[in-house]
């Protein structure tokens, strides 16, 4: 009856929220008065998981190398019932939630994303959640006999427990039926889903030759890139760089918007940032409202300033 954990990996390393959900997993079963099962698919680093209270630990080895939604879940479907899990906790990235929604419908179970604390009720279970692109907060109680939680990125402190638990490791072959000729891995940057600092860029840099204010001002940050939607659509930038609402939602706790206006499906997309840093010429532009701090000013005299002084403090 214990509680089931996916902590994703990519290319053998744990995604950076995985240390967050496995604290928000060990919470979660204490207060449940259960134990913790994690499961990671691929993973070379499960020794670091051994702090986070688990009494079980499954490492299933696939025959790929790339996520799979499908396949991902009928594994953890496997050991769902294995364990008797009724509770299972992932998180709320891209992949997760394409995966969450597979694994619901194979246990019948229901399913909440965007969570960002414990149960307030156990039975029934009940969850709060952001919702409206994060402008407001539900509390939905999930009926049935199995429960699937995803975590929103970002919203709680990742610590560990001093256990004298036996872990135990399984290493189980993964059939992952190949749906993908190739898979294109960015090397040596931080990704936009696991960054605690984002630096994006829009139309007022005038052009993708002046991008490299936007990648210096993220390598002093050790900062992933990221862009706005026109950006992306004008071919600047990959559309795996493009933020918002109609792109990839950003939870970092830094987030640094340069020339870009901040039209209301970008700022939805980017409100569950901690810190939102604006820099644009136009003093009048929408997302100075949405941000904590703003510089009106020339992002092509600004940034290289700020880069500066940034690489001078390090």
């Amino acid at each position: 009856m214990s509680i089931l954990l996916f902590a994703e990996s990519q290319q053998g390393k744990l995604k950076k929220g995985s240390y967050e959900l496995c604290s928000y997993g060990f919470a979660l079963a204490q207060q449940q008065n259960t134990s913790l099962t994690i499961v990671t698919i691929n993973c070379e680093e499960t020794d670091q998981l051994a702090q986070y209270g688990a009494s079980k630990l499954i490492n299933l080895k696939a025959k790929v190398g790339y996520f799979e939604a499908n396949t991902y879940a009928s594994a953890l479907v496997d050991i769902a019932k294995s364990e008797q899990s009724k509770i299972i906790v992932i998180s709320s990235s891209a992949d997760a939630k394409y995966m969450g929604g597979i694994l619901a419908g194979k246990l019948q179970a229901g399913y909440v994303t965007n969570v960002v604390e414990l149960p307030s009720t156990s039975e029934p279970l009940t969850v709060k959640h952001s919702v409206f692109s994060n402008k407001a907060f539900a509390n939905t109680t999930l009926t049935g006999k199995i429960h699937i939680i995803g975590l929103a990125n970002n919203v709680l402190e990742e610590t560990t427990q001093s256990s004298s638990t036996t872990v135990e490791q399984q290493d189980t072959q993964v059939a992952i039926k190949c749906t993908q000729s190739s898979v294109e891995q960015i090397q040596g940057k931080a990704t936009i889903a696991d960054a605690d600092v984002v630096v994006s860029g829009g139309r007022g840099l005038k052009g993708p030759e002046n991008w490299g204010l936007i990648e210096d001002l993220a390598d002093v940050l050790g900062a992933a890139t990221a862009c706005s939607k026109p950006v992306s659509d004008m071919g600047w930038r990959p559309h795996s760089e493009h933020v918002g609402q109609t792109g990839k939602p950003v939870a970092t706790n830094l987030y640094i918007a340069v020339g870009i206006s901040g039209a209301i499906q970008h700022i939805a997309g980017v409100n569950a940032s901690k810190v939102k840093v604006v820099i644009n010429t136009d003093p009048e532009a929408p997302f100075f409202k949405a941000a904590d701090y703003g510089i009106v000013g020339d992002a092509f005299e600004v940034l290289p300033k700020l880069t500066e002084k940034l690489k001078a403090r390090s």
